[in-house]
């Protein structure tokens, strides 16, 4: 049985990565947003009365991309070189996906899952008047399909 990387005698810690190499790393993740056709069609048309749907979900998710180690307990603070959000719009849902790159000791993966599912729940806030339904409440509304798509780790050679 395989045994986790931050716990050790029955306690939480943060795994040490100061031995490790300093490489380019990247992750991409993505995610899907289910919603009503006439909701898709409002956020494609710009006619969504909170504003630019995308685009806050864009900055959402690039802030919460820089945000992750203030948001999961025990994850490395790490310097972030690069990331891009680029969603695509179906017939009933909009896919996030997020790219993260870093030169570091650990891996970027939960950077990227944490900037698709901020991105997500940014959209779902944008348009939530028009998927309630007469009880308030959002019976066909769902974020599905939160994964990492590629993990990478790349080493640098000096040249």
């Amino acid at each position: 049985m395989q045994e986790f990387s931050h716990i050790k005698d029955d306690r939480a810690y943060m795994v040490d990565i100061s031995n490790k190499d300093t490489v380019v790393r990247y992750a991409i993740a993505s995610g899907k947003i289910k919603l009503h056709d006439e909701t898709v069609e409002k956020i494609r048309s710009g006619s969504v009365e909170k504003g630019n749907v995308l685009a806050t979900a864009r900055t959402a998710a690039i802030l919460a991309v820089k945000r992750t180690p203030d948001l999961i307990p025990m994850c490395h603070q790490i310097p972030i070189t690069f990331v891009d959000v680029e969603f695509e719009i179906g017939e009933s849902d909009v896919t996030a996906n997020v790219e993260v790159r870093s030169v570091g000791r650990t891996g970027v993966e939960m950077e990227a899952l944490t900037g698709v599912s901020v991105a997500l729940l940014t959209v779902w806030d944008m348009v939530k008047s028009a998927e309630k339904d007469n009880t308030g409440n959002y019976p066909s509304t769902a974020i599905e399909n939160i994964h990492v798509v590629r993990k990478v780790k790349e080493i640098i050679t000096n040249q």
